[in-house]
């Protein structure tokens, strides 16, 4: 097994960890728990997350992928285009071929990369279900990319637990706590790496919602959250505009409490 040492996560949202928040707001997400678990039994082991929101992939590429170059980790984990992909107009051909550059510099620097699909969207809303085609197309020429540089591939699309609703947050776009630990372990699992439990365990029964539940929700989900995103595109304000990164430099993991889940 490659030494695994130093772990740097780069991207957006998603990696950052949005809507998976330890006790005082700040992200956790899965990044994060990946990182407490490979910090077991590894006393050297030290770890940045430098995503930020609402990060397109050509931000990603010029802020974050030159940090990552200078700290040469042994391991990175890259996940980006998904905040091209719901924009109004996306080229997925010219998103992959830019996306297979920037995992080409990644791979030169040594580091074990490892990418991700993107989600299968066929439970979501129309309004994102949409997007499912540009979402396969984009899946596919990442997976030609990652074959080209013998680069490891978590398939989110595949997880079909993460189709469930209970998956995703009131805004559909970031995962649950619960499904951030479910990636966590699908990221460990790609790895190799020992993993305490199943990511494929089914959720819970639960009763369906009735179809007046459903389109209250839809509702709200509009007024809420797409209503304002798209006024900010259509605006030009950023989402991750005055966000940094929230661990922008390689440090020891705080150790963690498997038990209670949480830091000690």
């Amino acid at each position: 097994m490659r030494a695994r040492n130093t772990f740097v996560a780069i991207g957006d949202s998603f990696t950052e960890g949005l809507d998976d928040l330890w006790d005082d707001g700040s992200p956790r997400g899965w990044a994060d728990r990946t990182a407490e678990r490979l910090a077991a039994g590894r006393p050297e082991f030290t770890y940045a997350n430098l995503a930020v929101r609402g990060k397109m992939l050509d931000q990603v590429v010029a802020e974050q992928i030159p940090v990552a170059e200078r700290m040469r980790p042994d391991l990175v984990t890259f996940c980006a285009g998904g905040n091209d992909i719901i924009g109004f107009r996306c080229d997925t051909d010219d998103l992959a071929a830019r996306f297979d550059a920037a995992l080409a510099r990644l791979v030169a620097t040594g580091a074990e990369v490892l990418i991700f699909t993107g989600f299968d969207l066929r439970r979501m809303h129309l309004l994102m279900r949409r997007l499912r085609g540009r979402v396969a197309c984009y899946n596919e020429l990442m997976r030609a990319s990652a074959e080209r540089h013998g680069c490891r591939v978590v398939d989110l699309w595949g997880m079909d637990v993460l189709a469930d609703p209970r998956a995703w947050s009131q805004d559909r776009l970031h995962l649950t706590p619960e499904a951030h630990e479910r990636v966590a372990l699908r990221v460990l699992e790609a790895l190799g790496e020992p993993v305490p439990a199943d990511w494929r365990t089914p959720w819970p029964a639960a009763e369906t919602p009735g179809w007046g539940s459903r389109q209250r929700s839809d509702l709200v989900w509009v007024r809420d959250h797409v209503m304002p995103y798209v006024r900010k595109r259509l605006r030009g304000i950023a989402i991750g505009d005055g966000y940094l990164p929230k661990r922008p430099e390689l440090a020891p993991v705080v150790p963690l409490d498997d038990r209670l889940g949480r830091r000690v």
